[in-house]
Parts: structure tokens; sequence; C-alpha cells
């Protein structure tokens, strides 16, 4: 399943963080708020439990999350969405998974991962904001069945039509939620119109 959102609250962050003076601090600002945005549709359909507490004035039935959920950055411009999602899942796990571009194959190769345990049977949530190419979020998506999730969904804020036909076509049982889908790529393989480099523009390293 794809989801492209049309939302005017995340519509009008987009534009923001679009801008090219938006400084980093705004930029990190408007990625954490469009993440949270995102995250209700995204969580959706997460099953719950029926727990009994007690109220000030009586006991009744109420709801908790039933699977784990795990968060998984893509390092490292994936780390600019964690903080959102982890404010409103605060029992969410964290796991990382870093990956870079061979310069002679131009095939996407990890170099880091770690999970934690109960992504088994749990709901994993990967972060990114860029499906440019598709090759990393694809990498990821791999790395991460070998786990046994009970699903996977890949959350990004801008994608390129080539990136996302290939998550559609490589990982058919992934739930993909992007706040915008943009014109293509480059030659440089960069989204038009895209962000820029979010990585660079969430740390302020150019």
């Amino acid at each position: 399943m794809t989801f492209i959102f049309d939302h005017p609250l995340i519509k009008d962050k987009l534009t923001r963080m679009r801008k090219k003076e938006t400084e980093s601090t705004k930029f990190r600002d408007n990625l954490k708020e469009i993440t949270q945005l995102m995250a209700y549709e995204v969580t959706k359909n997460f099953t719950l439990d029926r727990i009994e507490i007690e109220t000030p004035i009586t006991k009744m039935l109420g709801y908790k999350l039933k699977e784990k959920i795990v968060l998984i950055p893509i390092l490292r411009a994936g780390l600019g969405m964690v903080d959102g999602l982890k404010d409103l899942i605060p029992t969410a796990s964290i796991g990382h998974i870093g990956i870079y571009r061979d310069e002679s194959t131009s095939k996407p190769e990890e170099y880091y991962c770690k999970m934690p345990q109960n992504l088994k049977n749990g709901n994993a949530i990967i972060l990114d904001p860029m499906l440019a190419t598709g090759g990393s979020a694809s990498k990821a998506i791999e790395i991460i069945k070998k786990y046994e999730p009970k699903s996977i969904s890949l959350i990004c804020l801008v994608a390129a039509p080539e990136g996302l036909k290939v998550i559609e076509s490589n990982h058919k049982d992934v739930n993909i939620y992007i706040a915008q889908l943009d014109e293509k790529l480059n030659d440089k393989f960069y989204i038009v119109p895209g962000l820029g480099d979010a990585g660079d523009r969430i740390f302020g390293t150019k």
C-alpha cells in the first residue's frame, strides 16, 4: 500500500523546509512536526489489547498497544525523524541501519546495523526523509525482513517516482507513506524539486 498525504499542515510545513534559506533549527522542527502528523495514518491499524485500569472515579476497560513498535532510521538523515515519533510512542524501541553506495558497483552496502530483540513479530517503521533511487530503502527493508517483523512501514517526506517504483516492485508487502511525490530525479540522482541534502540540512554540515 502506498499512501500520499494531502493535508494543509503538511503542505505548509514541507514548503518551509524546501526553501533554501531555511536554517537547520527550523528545518529540524518542521521535519519533526510533519513526522508526527504522518504518524496518525501510519499507526491507525495497529492492534490493541483491552486492559483494566482504575480512574479516580471507577474501574474501567482501556486500551494498550498490543505489538511492540520499533523505529528504524536510515543513517544519518532518518535520525531527524525519530524524536517526532518517540514523543508520540514513548514505549517504542529504536534500531539503526547505516547504508552507503559503493562507488565501484553503485550498489547500496550495509555498514552498520543494530536492532532491538523485540523487532521479531513487532511493527517496524523505517524513517528516511528522502526516497530518491530507492536503493538504500530497499536494502534496509531486505535487512529488516530477516528479523521477521509483523509489519514494515516506510515513512518518507519526499519521493521521486523512480524510487517509489523500486519499493513498490521489490517489496509489495511494505506500507509506504509519503508527504509529497516529487517530479523526478536529476542526472546527479537528486530529487527535483526536493529538499537538497536532508542530512546536511538537518545537522548543519553544509
